[in-house]
Formats: structure tokens, sequence, C-alpha cells
């Protein structure tokens, strides 16, 4: 990951996906139409319907910028998340705005723009002042209770890489996130926006806070998100990593992120 850059003002780690040194160049489109994008409107802050009923979240929104950038004229529609491939596949839409994890199998299936996002693991604790890097915070963790949601990858991570702590597992993430308020744990380990949902909202009370940073390894924690187009719209998929590189270095990226994550899962 490149860059993970500091928004002074609020205190806010913002994410960089992309290599300054590694120019990307802007693809001609010509006769482009009219793009559909397709999304999902119930997983925020990436996408959802808004106070207003109208499709907004960061995934929404940056594809409204990338739009604007590339001087294409786009619309966004709703549909089940389940469907959103087929969809695609079948010519209901052009591309997609959604939390649909990179993987091997997609790229052999549909051409996707590099990552705009991935979705961190983190562990929270109660609110202290101590702050550690990850090295020192897993030295730290022999003995200590962790929650975690169980037959998850973080629990799978939790057993490879801490074994010596004492695992505490929950079936579901609000159980674990009680545990930590109640103190019968010392931390819970999930992943990062649902504890920054967490955090920023009236559930947890001011109670907790991150510790340590982000961990990010893709055998665990998946490779991220990107646009994701047909094949055969290839030359689509390079105009749109052109346009979120772009508004990555111009910091529009930075306003729409500081807009939809006020507690950053960095």
């Amino acid at each position: 990951m490149f860059g993970l850059l500091e928004a002074r003002a609020q205190q806010v780690f913002i994410p960089g996906f992309w290599d300054p040194n590694n120019q990307i160049e802007r693809p001609q489109l010509t006769g482009q139409g009219t793009v559909h994008f397709l999304t999902d409107s119930s997983f925020p802050p990436l996408h959802f319907n808004g106070i207003d009923n109208n499709l907004t979240g960061f995934s929404v929104e940056l594809a409204r910028a990338a739009c604007e950038k590339l001087g294409l004229t786009c619309t966004i529609q709703s549909r089940r998340f389940v469907n959103l491939l087929d969809t695609l596949k079948s010519g209901q839409g052009d591309a997609i705005a959604a939390a649909i994890p990179i993987t091997g199998d997609l790229r052999q299936s549909f051409a996707v723009t590099g990552p705009y996002f991935k979705n961190p693991a983190r562990f929270v604790q109660k609110l202290k002042q101590d702050t550690f890097d990850n090295k020192t915070l897993i030295k730290k963790l022999a003995g200590k209770r962790i929650a975690v949601v169980s037959s998850t990858t973080h629990e799978a991570f939790l057993q490879r890489y801490i074994p010596a702590a004492d695992l505490k597992s929950f079936p579901d993430i609000a159980q674990a996130e009680q545990a930590l308020k109640e103190g019968t744990t010392d931390y819970i380990f999930a992943d990062g926006i649902s504890l920054a949902l967490w955090l920023n909202g009236t559930a947890s009370s001011n109670c907790c806070t991150f510790v340590g940073g982000p961990f990010l390894e893709s055998k665990y924690f998946g490779e991220g998100i990107g646009f994701i187009f047909r094949q055969e719209d290839s030359s689509l998929q390079r105009a749109f990593d052109y346009a979120l590189y772009q508004l990555w270095k111009e910091g529009k990226y930075a306003e729409l992120y500081l807009r939809f994550f006020p507690v950053s899962p960095y």
C-alpha cells in the first residue's frame, strides 16, 4: 500500500493505493455513451440509501467523481448484492461500484480496476493512553483476552500469528463489542469498517479506541475492492483506473474519505 497519509486537521489517516512514481496515462474513449453503474443499498459507509433515500456512500460518490473527471455521463442503480455480477454480465449495467472482493476468479471473468479501498483488520481496546505499533502490540497480546467472531479469517489470523493469546470467540460482532465494553475481554480483533462504525456510534458509549495499526495481509483480509466491468470493456476499466489515480492525487479521494469515514478504519 502506498502513501498512508494523515489529514492533520481531522487526525484521520487516509489510505492511498497508488504509486506516485507510476504515472497512469489517460486512455482515449471515443463514442462512449452513458455508463450505468450498479451497486447495493445496504452496506454503509460504502454504498447505502441516504436520508433522502438516494444512493450515496464512499464507493458511489467515488464513481460519480470518476465519471466527472472523465467527462462521462453516468447513472447509478441499486440491485441486490448477490445479483450484481450476474446483472453486469447480462448487460443490464456497465460497471459495479460495490464491496465485491477482488480475487483471481473475479479477474478471470471481469475487468477490474486496481483497489480503491481495503478493509483492514484492527484491534480495539478500552480507552487508554497507550499507543503501539503492530510489532510492539503483538508482543503484548500473550495471555490477553481477545474477542473475535468465530469461524472468520480474523480468528484464523489470530490462531496462526498470536497463538499465545486467550481467544474468546463470539457468534457475531455485536456480542464481541459488548464483551469489550463490559470489560470481560481486553481487546476486539475484527474488520475495520465494523469497528469504526461502532466507535463512531452511540452503542460504544465512547468506551473504546483503536490500538496499533491496520493489518492488510491479503491472504486473510483480501485484495480490496475496485470498480468492475465486463472483460470486453477493458478500455473503460483503464479509463477509471486513470480517474481514480487523478482523484487521489488531486485530493478529491481524501475529501470523500473524510466525509464517509469520520473514524477511519485505518
